[in-house]
C-alpha cells in the first residue's frame, strides 16, 4: 500500500531543502490537466527551460500534454500518433500515446515520481541524508535519478550492464552512482540481489522498486489512464468502439491505464505482453531477449492479474525488424511507396523498441478479435529511437551490408503484415489465478512479502485495489500542504 504516515522531523528537513532549491511539486490534478492547474509562475519559468534540463520546473512537465518541443514549451493536447493501415495491415485503428516529450524522453519519469513523491512529502524520505535507490532495466532508473536531482536528492541507479549505451551515458550525468548488474533485459533477479546487498552493507538508503511500488500503478491509473480517455473522447465516432489497451508487462505500472479505462469502458480488454523468448506469463517460461524496457521472469507485485484479460508473447525479431523498417532510409522509402505519407514516416522514430512490441500486440489483438475500422486499440510509445541509436548501428554491423528497399519489403511482409494470432491466451479465471500465484515465488519466498497480502490481492480484490486507486486525492492534499510549508507560491 501507499503509506502516508508523516515523520515530522524528516518532513521539516525536506521542506527546508525544497525552499533552498526553489522546488514546487506538482499534484496528480496538475499532471492530468497542466494547462488549467499549473501556476502562472511555473509556466513563466518553463518558457526558459529545456525539456531535459535539470531544473525543478520540469517537474511540471511530467505529463502527456507537453508541447512537442525541446525548449520552452508549455502545454497542449495529449501527444499521440495513429498508425495507418498501410503500415499495420489491419482495419482497426491503432493509436499510441507518445512518451518522447516527457523529460528524459520516456514516461517512466512519471512512474518514478509516483513512487518518490508520496514519501518525500510525508517525511518518510529525507533528501538531506538518505539516498534513493532505483532498481530498473533502464528507463525507470533514468527517470528516478532525474526526478531525484530535481528534488534535491542523491541517487543510486541499478540496471543490467547489457542495456543500451545511450541509457548509461546519460544516466551518469544525473545519478550519483550507477551500478551495472549481470545480464540484459530479462535479468531482473540479479537487480533484486544487488538491492539486498546494498541493504545489508549501506546505511541511509531508501529503495524505490518499481515492481512493488504502488505509486507506479497509481500514476498510470490516474495520469496515463485519463490521458487515454481524453484521446478516446476526441476520436471516437458515434458508431465506433473502444476495443482495448495493449501494453508490455515490464514493471506492470503501465497496465494501470487499462485498469482505469475498464471502469469507463467495461467491455474493453486489457492485454499484457512479454517476449516470446521469455514467456513467463503465458507458459511459465524463461529466457533472454532484445526488447529493452519490459522486464521478465517474474510477475510484478503491482500487476493486477485479475483485471487482465489477455496475455500474449511477442517475437523480438518482429520488434527489431520494425525498428529497422521505420528508421532506415530504405525502409522509409519503401513505406512511402506503399502509400504512407512522407510527413507521417518522419514521425516513426517516435517509437522505441518497447513501443514496437506494443504495436505488435495491437496488431495481434486486432487479428484475434477480428476488429474492424470501427474499433480503436490504444497503446503506448514508452520512449523513442533517441535512446536506441546504438542498437541500430549494431544491427547494421551484424548484417554487414546496407539495408535495401527489398529488405524493407521482406521485413514489412514477414514481421508486420505477417504477424499471427499465435502465442495468445484469452485468460479464464484459472488462467489468471495461475499467473497471480507465480508472484509467490518472487515476492513471498525472496522479497519478504506475505502470503496473506498475496491472497488479499486476489480474494479481497475490490477492497485491496480500490483502496490504492482512490489515493490520488489524499496524496495531492499532502503535496499541497508540503508546497504551502515551502512557501514559494
Amino acid at each position: 500500500m501507499i503509506d502516508l504516515t508523516v515523520d515530522e522531523a524528516k518532513l521539516e528537513r525536506a521542506v527546508q531543502r525544497a525552499r533552498e532549491r526553489n522546488i514546487v511539486i506538482p499534484t496528480f490534478k496538475q499532471m492530468k490537466d497542466p494547462e488549467k492547474h499549473t501556476p502562472a509562475k511555473i509556466k513563466e519559468r518553463l518558457k526558459k527551460v529545456g525539456l531535459w534540463d535539470v531544473d525543478s520546473a520540469n517537474l511540471f512537465r511530467i505529463t502527456w500534454k507537453n508541447e512537442p518541443t525541446k525548449t520552452g514549451g508549455l502545454y497542449g493536447g495529449v501527444n499521440y500518433l495513429e498508425l495507418p493501415k498501410a503500415i499495420t495491415g489491419v482495419d482497426a485503428r491503432i493509436v499510441a500515446l507518445v512518451g518522447k516529450w516527457f523529460p528524459t524522453g520516456a514516461h517512466k519519469v512519471g512512474a518514478s515520481f509516483g513512487c518518490l513523491v508520496p514519501r518525500l512529502v510525508t517525511g518518510q524520505f529525507d533528501p538531506t541524508s538518505q539516498k534513493a535507490v532505483w532498481p530498473s532495466t533502464g528507463n525507470y532508473c533514468r527517470g528516478g535519478a532525474y526526478n531525484a536531482q530535481l528534488l534535491g536528492c542523491e541517487s543510486i541507479a541499478i540496471l543490467p550492464e547489457g542495456m543500451s549505451k545511450e541509457r548509461f551515458d546519460w544516466l551518469k550525468t544525473v545519478a550519483g552512482e550507477v551500478i551495472g548488474t549481470p545480464g540484459t533485459e530479462s535479468n531482473v533477479k540479479e537487480i533484486y540481489d544487488k538491492v539486498w546487498e546494498l541493504r545489508r552493507t549501506r546505511d541511509n538508503i531508501v529503495v524505490f522498486n518499481q515492481f512493488e511500488e504502488f505509486g507506479n500503478h497509481l500514476w498510470h491509473y490516474e495520469v496515463t489512464g485519463h490521458a487515454m480517455e481524453e484521446v478516446l473522447k476526441s476520436i471516437l465516432g458515434p458508431k465506433d468502439r473502444f476495443a482495448g489497451v495493449t501494453v508490455t508487462s515490464g514493471s506492470a505500472g503501465t497496465t494501470g491505464c487499462g485498469n482505469y479505462l475498464k471502469t469507463v469502458y467495461p467491455n474493453a480488454k486489457l492485454a499484457v505482453g512479454e517476449a516470446l523468448q521469455c514467456p513467463t506469463l503465458i507458459w511459465n517460461g524463461f529466457g533472454a531477449h532484445r526488447i529493452e524496457g519490459i522486464g521478465d521472469k517474474h510477475v510484478p507485485w503491482i500487476h493486477d492479474v485479475k483485471g487482465t484479460d489477455m496475455v500474449m508473447a511477442v517475437d523480438d525479431a518482429d520488434c527489431m525488424a520494425m525498428v529497422r523498417l521505420f528508421n532506415e532510409p530504405a525502409g522509409r522509402e519503401y513505406l512511402v511507396s506503399q502509400g504512407v505519407p512522407e510527413s507521417f514516416v518522419e514521425k516513426l522514430p517516435l517509437m522505441g523498441i518497447s513501443g514496437a512490441a506494443n504495436v505488435v500486440m495491437a496488431i495481434k489483438m486486432a487479428k484475434y478479435y477480428e476488429l474492424t475500422s470501427r474499433d480503436i486499440i490504444l497503446t503506448v510509445f514508452t520512449d523513442s529511437m533517441e535512446l536506441y541509436g546504438s542498437r541500430l548501428e549494431e544491427m547494421r554491423a551484424e548484417r554487414g551490408k546496407p539495408y535495401t528497399v527489398s529488405d524493407a519489403a521482406v521485413d514489412h511482409g514477414r514481421h508486420v503484415l505477417g504477424i499471427s494470432r499465435e502465442a495468445m491466451l484469452e485468460m479464464s479465471y484459472y488462467d489468471k489465478l495461475r499467473v497471480h500465484n507465480l508472484k509467490y515465488y518472487t515476492w513471498v519466498e525472496q522479497q519478504g512479502k506475505t502470503s496473506e497480502e498475496l491472497n488479499a490481492q486476489w480474494y479481497d480484490y475490490e477492497e485491496y485495489w480500490g483502496s490504492i486507486r482512490s489515493m490520488a486525492d489524499a496524496i495531492d492534499e499532502k503535496i499541497e500542504e508540503f508546497n504551502a510549508r515551502v512557501g514559494l507560491l
